[in-house]
C-alpha cells in the first residue's frame, strides 16, 4: 500500500513515501522509488545555551569546583570540564601575549646574622 503524502524523499525527491516503523521514537519513512530510509523530524538543537556555559565558566573561574557547580546548576561535571578545556584551547589559539609586568622592590637595610658554633 503506497501512501501519497507531502513528504519528499531527500535523495530522489519522489513523493511516493510509506511509513517504515519507528526509530528512536521518531517516525521512519522509506521511499518506494529509490528505497532510501529517512526520518522527517529534524533533530532539535541539543546542548546548553551559551548563557549557561558562560555562567558555569565564570563560576569555575571564581574558584568553585566542578562538583559544586554540578550540584548548584544540575549540569554534569564532565560537561563543565569539557567547556573549560575548550575555553582554554580557544584562549591559547588567540595568540595571547600580555604586556610584561615588572615589580620593583627595594630593600633598605638588610642585615644578616651569621653565628658560629
Amino acid at each position: 500500500m503506497t501512501r501519497t503524502t507531502t513528504i519528499q524523499c531527500p535523495k530522489c525527491k519522489s513523493e511516493r513515501i510509506r511509513k517504515n516503523g519507528m526509530n528512536k521514537g521518531k517516525q521512519n519513512h522509506v521511499c518506494v522509488d529509490c528505497g532510501r530510509q529517512f526520518i522527517t523530524q529534524k533533530n532539535r538543537h541539543r546542548g546548553y545555551s551559551d548563557e549557561i556555559v558562560q555562567k558555569c565558566l565564570s563560576m569555575y573561574a571564581n574558584g568553585m569546583g566542578f562538583r559544586a557547580i554540578e550540584r548548584s546548576e544540575g549540569i554534569h561535571h564532565t560537561s563543565i570540564i569539557n567547556w573549560v578545556k575548550q575555553a582554554n584551547e580557544r584562549s591559547t589559539e588567540a595568540d595571547y601575549s600580555p604586556e610584561p609586568v615588572f615589580k620593583v622592590e627595594e630593600l633598605d637595610e638588610l642585615e644578616t646574622l651569621v653565628m658560629s658554633k
